[in-house]
């Protein structure tokens, strides 16, 4: 069998990106069951009401939905347990002297497979209110209008 390479996504947290500020970004290993990664590779998962604390120097993914294998026996998991991240120390005590500060929260923004290892991507978020939101669609939408002013002009449109 050869060995994968390249990234595969398998899930994407798109409502996190709106609802959040992402100041950083932080990639993670998982530490999974057997069924667990048979359910992923199926690209089954839902990272919606997911998040990230750290407990006693240890990183947690919590509240990721990862349903249970269809031809799994006795030895299937639950669907949202929790699991473990594999990040340096150094990462970690970052990240938590960071979450520390008011209003930072951990949130997966997306589930993959790199190289064969299923890996998550953490970003540390600020929440944002409701007329941050409408901002930041508004800035979005003046960006690709003046973008496309731009293309239409180079074109002699």
């Amino acid at each position: 069998m050869a060995k994968e390479t390249g990234r595969q996504l398998i899930a994407q947290n798109k409502k996190a990106r709106h609802d959040y500020q992402i100041e950083d970004t932080v990639e993670a290993g998982l530490v999974l069951m057997g069924t667990e990664v048979k359910s992923l590779r199926q690209g089954r998962a839902s990272l919606v009401d997911g998040f990230a604390e750290i407990d006693r120097g240890e990183a947690w993914l919590l509240q990721v939905h990862i349903p249970q294998y269809a031809q799994g026996t006795w030895t299937n998991h639950e669907a949202r347990r929790r699991r473990k991240l594999l990040l340096h120390r150094s990462e970690i005590e970052r990240i938590e002297r960071r979450t520390s500060e008011k209003g930072l929260t951990i949130v997966p923004l997306s589930l993959y497979f790199k190289d064969g290892r299923a890996k998550v991507e953490l970003g540390l978020a600020r929440g944002r209110k409701s007329w941050d939101k409408r901002h930041a669609i508004a800035e979005r939408t003046a960006l690709n209008e003046a973008r496309n002013e731009m293309g239409r002009k180079l074109k002699g449109l």
